[in-house]
């Protein structure tokens, strides 16, 4: 019976594998039949299947409760624009605040405030649970503009209505929800807008009881208007809040406590007590603290909060007040809206402690209420639904006893809170032996017994409630004894732990945690939030502020948010992995794997090797190392080669995989955890120490045991890799093992996965963050207080720093003397001689003596009113007309030396003629302080950060500088125009992985300059050689470097030295020196003569110029003597990266990489200059600042130059939480321009026509044109066969359908895809390059769709595919001159609402922008008007120019032509087929004319193939998009594009 079972069992197993494989089969024969239909079941067309697998975000985005059966019109936030247009609320608002045309005439009714309460009750009030608005109400009344249009036009202060305020906080939180602009539509009436704050502030004294939900609400708009402390307005309005008034509200023991403490405010505190005794005399009424809003705000709230905590949150309670633990079946029922209420309340704690300006007089409130004992008693804490609640208690916690002097500012060393401590507990024991017999054992005992919590509340045990209670509150004034917890024995011993216990100071606990996560942080949500997080709730996240406490905090921050974030990508790697090694339980009842992965293999065997003995003060072990053996054998070749190339370093996961026996069914598969759902038990990383093949040998040397030409290939298919495990985890798991008898989970580890490199590199930046936390960080002095967000925001400035350049040299900076006072508008210039001579006849180069009080031009954002300090460098000043003091400005203009006679001598010209904005952010970078530059697009920031380096090298050729980017290319970009400039090759180094994209034949690596400076000094000493026997002299003394530069000193220096003793007496001469000069054999072989024998002044300058060509190469086989006496290449390269280059460039990433291998090495540098600064996350920013050791105690930096634009998109964060919640997406850059920091715009662009540049130049504060797009024919001229530069395209629905979403956040748009590739073939048929075309779209899955689109309609007939078909996201900093942009929704703005991205899109054109979206959506986005309402201005219907036939034409870009308006998709579809037929019929006619010349019509090769107009020089000398270019399939102007069309039979 039991073996009939065991068949059956089996049976049934092998029917769902044969099931399971069927599908599959269907599923793979669904991807590679282009048809999409299966012989048995029907499949949906779906494009953009090729490279995307859509389990990847599969458990990841649905949330338990909506993983089957989602509907995606159930989806929390998704709403359509037909509900939209069809909804009530858009009747309402077309009634009476929707904007309507210009000639649309109708006469609005007037304001009704009793429509403003109907809305609110009837559309944005909810019952309860765990939302607070009904969102999608919110959000149609949002996109209506009801805050914009009615609301706020028509408040009013007094009269208005507690619903309209309400109305008003909702739709502000909503922007914030949505992360848009909130306060800008305020900005009109700045008066109105205080005093619509102050009635926020008092609308809870109004008598109006507020509902749990309201009060969530109100409380969520004070956390967004704290959140909000750089919009002036708001800032002076809340931070009074938490002023020193607040004292008032502390009870008296906390209040003299303070005092104590803080003696240095007590005359503040006295002088506010008189200023108030004065205000109340003038309104002769007493001094009532309980009235003042200020003194009582925060305390109501918290009173508020507290009785919610205890009373309402669980709406049944135990009897036993003193019980605080239930059991685990019996926790009573939680109020989802209270708890929502309590979570959002600590949020509002926390970040008002984690702020200085707010903490400051706060933190003594919390600490006086007891908050954070109070909760952690509460039932709430413990309850299961409370997880969230008590992570947020934690961290509240944590901030409330954070390690800083609250009133300076100051961090608190280690030894500052140990004494601290220690001198809490002597004063505790010093109270307890003088007047509480009861406590000698306490007063006694020793500090170290007493410290702990076990401890501490052992020894209190003797005391009674009584006796407790007068300690507290009496003796020690910890709280007040009006508290109605002080009769609590549990409470108060909560409060003397708290405050008497020994807390785990930062680097303890950023020490002890495990770098890499396991899987219970992996799929805990509440700290690593799946990606549909959307904005509704809060998490146990730490947030980056504009400001933070001290740089342990901002590094502690970033660290944990950080880590989370690969966490997160971790974890989508795993998910993506699992499911395709179709884990089961065998017939032995172990796991066995059906399946393969490309990312995981199963493991052979496993055994720990060794593990260490701790290190000294430490428990956890120095070091833990493991043996792990797989086999490759399954794989495919190029896989093989994957696997094979791990490399030491290199991090993997091990993974524990137990499946459930029986697949679960569709009720368990909803409630189970994703955990359930894929077997998974556990998680570890490691580190690759080496891996070895079969036979035992050693793979992937980089220690230089292995030589090159000893190298073999690995052998055989099995590989044991050795690996070193996290050593704090493995203590953990240790002692759970040993503690509580748990699982050895390292004897389960069944998978090994990698993930791909360049994701990969996680672990190195995290132990960079933990490095700095146990370092003491040390930023420059002059940096320090800006970058935590506090002093002065110009303090950095250049004209405030110490140590300036008075006088400048600028090199080739100015073209000419004009362009020198174009740069300098606002001075007088005045030109001097050598000899300080008036100098009439001005030649460049240039040294500039800077005026007294020279300012670059600086844009402080709105509410700073800090003005910049004038310095005295000189004390020239002039007079203009109207009889105001002008500055004068002394420019010398002099002869630069003679390089030398040849041409290699000559130093390279800049050609850009820079702009007086330009030349200010120049001027700026080259002299000490920060510097922060905002470039929009197509300005050139990219030529002035080189100007910058090129001037900064040549005024302080002794420094060294740092070049940072985010990506490969823009640090190519830049580097190759540094490559252009006047500095010497054998100074530029370039580190990391994309020098080999160098557009250049010289190699700029470490290893390509070490072998170009081994080159260069052969090539040195061989005209050492040739010097020498010039001379007569032997040829040996070119041997060596050393023996080269005693030659020097002897023979050559020697030599000079008299040639220029007798010069002196015999000036008188014109021949002197032609004849006298002693290496004139050696430049015998000038292409010219280098002296005339006629002039002795010039023959002069010639013989000094060839003795600078002599110096100059005798300094440089100086420079090599290093290289000639290291013999190891490693010492070679790094000698050169720390010794010999002058800039050094590479990524952020690199940086944060090897920041350890730069310590080691004594790395060192004085300037830092930041490319794409506004792309590179906080904390990525900052490390390259700290690369360096510091010298006696100082930072050696003295200058960071910022360059990016804020106004662009941030830095990619891929957890929306993150992003939303965390705000881990700002960068450096826009937080330094938050806090007013001043920065220098530039202001001309010429990369667009200025019509395109209209589009999105509004955005900034005066963006104009440089002259260049004025002039140049190819922006005067209009784009062939298209009537217009720009325009936006209406796409209606396709085949009835406007976008989908195959998958969750995957959308696409199949009419705007089809509609967008027959325009790209409608222009290749013009003859446009494909080269100079992009196809931009703002979603991956349109991505996708539209590069199946072309692989379908293009590829076969040999159209080609364009430059780039991408992401907006992607295209960043990039631009070609034709861009066809795909905006997908039809449904929902979506993510193109941050203007941000809105601005990239628009910018990335030259010549032509054509933009497909659905044009009844997007033209009503309140934050895209100013764009769309240009777009809108022209007909939205694509217009074409029929009489067109070639890309060039004569016609003027404001000239439409003849018109041709395509009314949809089809009839653009038939256009574009007409002109192939057409140009298929050509083709043939010509090749039968090739074929039988004399039976063809006469039909000449102009009639087939039309001339282009004659150009002009400038045409021909621009990169239009059909000069002198190929495109990728070769397809030159000259070539018609029919020419690489396939005939079809």
């Amino acid at each position: 019976m039991t073996r009939l079972k065991l068949c059956l069992n089996l049976l049934t197993v092998y029917r769902i594998q044969i099931v399971i494989s069927i599908t599959l089969l269907y599923c793979t024969a669904a991807e590679l039949n282009p048809s999409g239909i299966l012989p048995i079941v029907k499949m949906p067309k779906v494009y953009g299947t090729g490279i995307y697998d859509f389990r990847r975000h599969r458990v990841a985005e649905y949330p338990p409760e909506l993983s089957a059966g989602f509907a995606p019109s159930q989806r929390s936030g998704s709403i359509t624009l037909l509900e939209i247009q069809k909804d009530r609320i858009t009747e309402i608002a077309e009634r009476n605040w929707a904007k309507r045309s210009e000639n649309v005439d109708f006469d609005r009714p007037a304001f009704d405030s009793e429509l403003v309460k109907k809305i609110y009750k009837t559309e944005l009030v909810v019952d309860g649970g765990r939302k607070t608005v009904p969102l999608q109400r919110v959000m149609v009344l949002e996109v209506s503009q009801y805050l914009e249009n009615y609301l706020w036009p028509n408040f009013n202060l007094e009269t208005s209505s507690f619903e309209h305020v309400m109305s008003m906080i909702l739709m502000v939180n909503e922007k914030f929800r949505e992360n848009v602009a909130a306060w800008t539509c305020f900005y009109g009436d700045k008066n109105v807008f205080r005093g619509f704050l102050q009635r926020v502030l008092h609308l809870k004294e109004e008598g109006r009881s507020f509902s749990i939900v309201e009060k969530t609400n109100y409380l969520l708009f004070m956390i967004n208007a704290f959140q909000s402390l750089e919009d002036e307005v708001v800032s002076e309005t809340v931070l009074k809040l938490v002023s020193m008034q607040l004292w008032h509200s502390l009870s008296h023991g906390r209040f003299q406590m303070e005092l104590c403490l803080n003696p240095h405010l007590i005359k503040k505190w006295k002088k506010m007590t008189r200023k108030e005794l004065k205000e109340a005399k003038k309104t002769g009424k007493p001094s009532d603290h309980s009235s003042i809003l200020e003194v009582n705000f925060l305390r109501n709230l918290i009173d508020e909060f507290l009785e919610i905590l205890d009373q309402k949150v669980l709406l049944q309670k135990n009897a036993d007040h003193e019980q605080s633990q239930f059991d685990s079946y019996t926790f009573p029922q939680v109020d989802d809206g209270c708890l929502l209420y309590c979570e959002r309340f600590m949020e509002f704690l926390i970040d008002l402690l984690s702020q200085l300006p707010t903490r400051r007089f706060f933190r003594p409130m919390v600490s006086d209420v007891a908050v954070v004992s109070k909760c952690h008693l509460s039932a709430l804490y413990s309850h299961e639904k409370g997880r969230l609640f008590a992570q947020l208690v934690d961290l509240l916690q944590f901030y409330e006893g954070f390690e800083i002097d609250d009133h300076f500012g100051t961090q608190l060393s280690d030894d500052d809170v140990v004494l601290a401590h220690y001198s809490r507990l002597q004063a505790l024991q010093l109270l307890a032996f003088k007047k509480i017999p009861k406590l000698t054992d306490l007063a006694l005992a020793n500090i170290g017994s007493i410290q702990k919590r076990g401890d501490i509340s052992k020894k209190l045990s003797v005391l009674s409630t009584d006796e407790l209670q007068d300690l507290v509150c009496n003796k020690l004034k910890l709280i007040s004894n009006k508290d109605p917890w002080a009769e609590r024995t549990d409470f108060l011993n909560e409060i003397m732990v708290s405050y008497f216990g020994k807390h785990q100071s930062q680097k303890e606990a950023i020490n002890a945690l495990p770098l890499y996560p396991n899987e219970q942080i992996m799929w805990d949500e509440s700290v690593v939030p799946s990606i549909n997080y959307s904005g509704e709730g809060c998490l146990a996240l730490p947030k980056l502020n504009l400001q933070f406490l001290t740089l342990h905090d901002y590094l502690l921050r970033n660290f944990n948010l950080f880590r989370l974030e690969s966490t997160y990508e971790i974890r989508e790697d795993i998910q993506e992995a699992i499911p395709h090694l179709l884990a089961h339980i065998n017939n032995e009842g172990e796991t066995a794997f059906r399946g393969w992965s490309r990312m995981a293999v199963p493991i052979k065997h496993m055994k720990i090797t060794s593990v260490k003995q701790p290190n000294i003060g430490e428990v956890k072990p120095s070091s833990v190392t493991a043996n792990i053996t797989f086999s490759i054998a399954s794989y495919k070749t190029h896989i093989r080669s994957e696997w094979n190339s791990i490399k030491e370093h290199d991090v993997l996961f091990l993974l524990s995989i137990r499946p459930s026996f029986e697949p679960l069914s569709a009720e368990e598969t909803a409630k189970s955890t994703v955990l359930d759902r894929l077997g998974l038990q556990y998680v570890r990383g490691c580190e690759v120490i080496e891996i070895h093949d079969e036979e035992g040998t050693l793979m992937n040397d980089f220690t230089g045991r292995i030589k090159r030409d000893e190298w073999k290939p690995p052998k055989g298919e099995l590989r044991t890799v050795t690996v070193a495990l996290d050593t704090a985890q493995y203590h953990m798991d240790v002692t759970n093992i040993a503690e509580k008898g748990a699982e050895d989970l390292y004897s389960t580890f069944n998978i090994l996965v990698r993930r791909k490199p360049k994701e990969n590199n996680f672990k190195a930046i995290l132990e960079s963050i933990r490095d700095l936390m146990n370092e003491s960080c040390i930023v420059p002095d002059w940096l320090h207080n800006i970058f935590l967000g506090y002093g002065n925001p110009s303090a950095a400035q250049w004209i405030n720093m110490p140590d300036l350049l008075k006088v400048v040299d600028f090199k080739d900076t100015f073209l000419d003397a004009n362009h020198l006072k174009e740069s300098f508008p606002d001075f007088e210039i005045c030109f001097e001689g050598p000899n300080s001579t008036k100098d009439f006849q001005p030649q460049p180069p240039f040294r500039v003596k800077l005026p007294r009080t020279m300012k670059s031009d600086t844009h402080v954002l709105s509410g700073n009113k800090k003005s910049s300090i004038a310095i005295d460098l000189n004390d020239h000043k002039a007079v203009d007309n109207n009889g105001s003091e002008k500055e004068k400005i002394f420019v010398e203009a002099y002869v630069p030396v003679d390089p030398g006679p040849y041409p290699q001598d000559q130093p390279k010209q800049n050609s850009v003629k820079f702009t007086s904005t330009q030349v200010g952010a120049i001027i700026s970078g080259i002299q000490p302080g920060l510097t922060m530059v905002v470039g929009p697009p197509g300005t050139g920031k990219t030529d002035t950060a080189v100007q910058i380096l090129n001037v900064l090298y040549h005024n302080c050729p002794s420094q060294r500088t740092l070049i940072i980017t985010h990506s490969n290319q823009a640090l190519n970009d830049l580097f190759e125009k540094i490559m252009q400039r006047d500095v010497p090759a054998r100074y530029l180094l370039r580190l990391g992985q994309g020098e080999q994209d160098l557009a250049t034949d010289l190699d700029f690596s470490r290893q390509g300059r070490v072998n170009s400076m081994l080159v260069r000094r052969i090539e040195l000493l061989s005209e050492v050689e040739r010097l020498a026997c010039s001379l007569q002299l032997p040829e040996d003394a070119g041997y060596t470097c050393e023996t080269a530069g005693y030659f020097w000193l002897l023979h050559v220096y020697s030599r000079w030295e008299l040639f220029l003793a007798a010069c002196k007496q015999n000036q008188d001469k014109p021949a002197f020196v032609k004849d006298r000069f002693p290496f004139h054999d050696f430049f015998s072989n000038t292409i010219q003569p280098v002296f005339s024998g006629l002039s002795f002044e010039k023959d002069m300058r010639s013989a000094k110029g060839c003795f600078r060509h002599l110096k100059t190469m005798f300094q440089e086989l100086e420079e090599c003597r290093a290289f000639e006496i290291l013999k190891s290449t490693a010492d070679r390269a790094n000698y050169l990266m720390t010794k010999q280059a002058k800039i050094i460039a590479m990524t952020c990433t690199h940086a944060a990489l090897k920041r350890k291998d730069f310590l080691q090495l004594g790395f060192k540098y004085d300037n830092l200059l930041m490319e794409e600064s506004a792309q590179i996350l906080e904390i990525e920013t900052f490390i390259p600042m700290l690369l360096q050791r510091q010298e006696d105690g100082y930072a050696r930096l003295k200058r960071c130059i910022l360059i990016g634009d804020h106004h662009q998109l941030p830095p990619v964060v891929k957890n929306m939480a993150f992003q939303k919640y965390s705000h881990m997406d700002q960068s450096l850059f826009t937080r330094f321009v938050r806090l007013g920091i001043p920065y220098i715009e530039l202001n001309a662009q010429g990369r667009a026509r200025p019509s395109i540049a209209k589009l999105y130049n509004w955005r900034y504060r005066d963006l104009g044109d440089l002259s260049f797009v004025y002039e140049n024919p190819i922006f005067l001229k209009a784009n062939s066969g298209l009537s217009y530069e720009y325009q936006l395209v209406d796409v209606s629905d396709y085949r009835g359908k406007g976008e989908t979403a195959p998958s969750p956040w995957f959308y696409q748009n199949e009419g705007e895809a089809e509609y967008i590739v027959s325009m790209f073939i409608y222009l290749r048929l013009l003859g446009y390059p494909a080269s100079k075309i992009s196809i931009l779209t703002t979603y991956n899955g349109q991505k996708l769709l539209i590069r199946d689109v072309i692989d379908r309609r293009c590829m076969s007939y040999g159209i080609g595919q364009p430059s780039k078909v991408t992401t907006v996201d992607k295209f960043q900093g990039q631009q070609n001159d034709f861009i066809l942009l795909s905006l997908v929704r039809t449904r929902f703005v979506g993510h193109l609402r941050d203007v941000r991205r809105l601005i990239v899109a628009m910018s990335r054109a030259r010549l032509g922008l054509y933009v497909f979206c659905r044009r009844s959506l997007f033209e009503q986005c309140y934050e895209l008007q100013p764009t769309f309402r240009l777009l809108l201005q022209r007909p939205d219907h694509l217009a074409l120019n029929p009489d067109e036939v070639t890309p060039f034409t004569e016609r003027l870009v404001e000239d439409t032509g003849v018109i041709k308006y395509i009314s949809g998709i089809e009839e653009m579809e038939y256009e574009v087929n007409l002109r192939m037929q057409h140009l298929y019929e050509a083709q043939m006619i010509k090749q039968q004319q090739l074929t039988n010349p004399q039976t063809q019509p006469d039909i000449t090769d102009e009639e087939m193939n039309p001339s282009p107009p004659p150009q002009t020089e400038d045409q021909q000398d621009t990169d239009m998009s059909l000069t002198n270019a190929e495109n990728e399939h070769g397809l030159s102007k000259d070539e018609s594009v029919t020419d690489g069309i396939e005939m079809v039979e």
